[in-house]
């Protein structure tokens, strides 16, 4: 599986896990993410709102997800 930088906190009942039994659950944990984390994911639970109208179509979505800064009178709204 490919590795992922992301920044996890990982809280756990243990007291005492070993090293090892961490890095395992931060690779499970990478892999339920990388299932979560795909652009068609993206745009099922986001819409982009114009000024004028709401679009679902996932390749507006992607294109203006990709600027750094929103253009204005756009907004990327979640769906929940």
């Amino acid at each position: 599986m490919e590795r992922f930088k992301r920044n996890i906190l990982l809280f756990s009942r243990e007291e005492f896990m070993s090293e090892q039994a961490i890095e395992k659950e931060v690779y499970y944990l990478n892999g339920i993410l990388a299932v979560a984390d795909t652009p068609r994911q993206f745009c099922q639970a986001n819409e982009l709102v114009n000024r004028n109208s709401i679009t679902r179509r996932p390749r507006k979505i992607l294109k203006e997800a990709g600027h750094f800064q929103l253009r204005p009178f756009r907004f990327i709204i979640n769906k929940n």
